[in-house]
């Protein structure tokens, strides 16, 4: 069967300042109950960490309301992630380099692998072929073992944002890429305090998303002439 002929099913959200969209390929049972609770599980996230909302935890912390040692089970999870990751990448990475606690670059990728594990990924056993998540044009996708369904993501060219500038293709893992395609030079090393100009966009392949994400964002943060990350990623 072609992919063109295989059932899909296409849902769309707005979430977290961005398009979130899944795709299930195959017909699969609970498909509704999977999509929602993705959808609701980010909407919690974005509740929780967004620093645009004054009501988040991550906002509370930042301006001394909430102490780090007070805040829920997940933020401190993630606080803690970010220690790990600013140590390894000799703080290329940090959710405290402009001294206010904004783990936006970890919490992306990792909100939307988790919601792809928990919620997307068992419906390869109820009948699903294959399941994947896009946030903005990250991705994280699983296929049946028993499945010849191939994932294509393509890199958006940062020079001409409507335009591919290659396509990737894989069965499981995530594809993560950082650059100035859609916010242009928005990227801060927190060595420096200082936007990222190096490169204009780097696309990590990994298993998972959360890590993909984060090395994405080193990659644009060492520059093209700074390859030492690459070691410890």
């Amino acid at each position: 069967m072609s992919g063109r002929d295989r059932p899909r099913t296409v849902h769309g959200a707005e979430i977290m300042g961005t398009h979130i969209g899944i795709q299930v390929i195959g017909a699969a049972r609970e498909v509704e109950d999977a999509v929602a609770g993705c959808f609701a599980e980010l909407r919690h996230v974005d509740e929780t960490f967004s620093p645009y909302r004054a009501d988040s935890q991550v906002s509370r912390i930042a301006d001394g309301r909430l102490g780090l040692d007070d805040a829920g089970d997940e933020v401190r999870a993630v606080a803690a992630a970010c220690v790990d990751l600013e140590s390894a990448t000799d703080g290329r990475f940090s959710a405290w380099w402009n001294r206010r606690f904004d783990p936006s670059g970890y919490v992306k990728g990792w909100a939307v692998e988790r919601v792809a594990r928990r919620h997307l990924a068992p419906l390869l056993e109820r009948g699903a072929e294959a399941v994947g998540i896009n946030a903005g044009g990250d991705v994280q996708v699983f296929t049946a073992d028993d499945s010849d369904w191939t994932w294509r993501v393509g890199i958006a060219d940062p020079h001409r944002p409507d335009r591919f500038a290659a396509t990737l293709e894989l069965a499981d893992g995530a594809v993560a890429t950082s650059g100035v395609a859609e916010r242009g030079a928005h990227i801060v090393d927190p060595r420096t305090g200082m936007p990222a100009r190096g490169i204009a966009a780097a696309t990590v392949v990994a298993a998972g998303l959360t890590l993909a994400d984060v090395w994405a964002t080193t990659a644009v943060i060492s520059g093209p002439d700074d390859v030492s990350w690459t070691r410890t990623s």
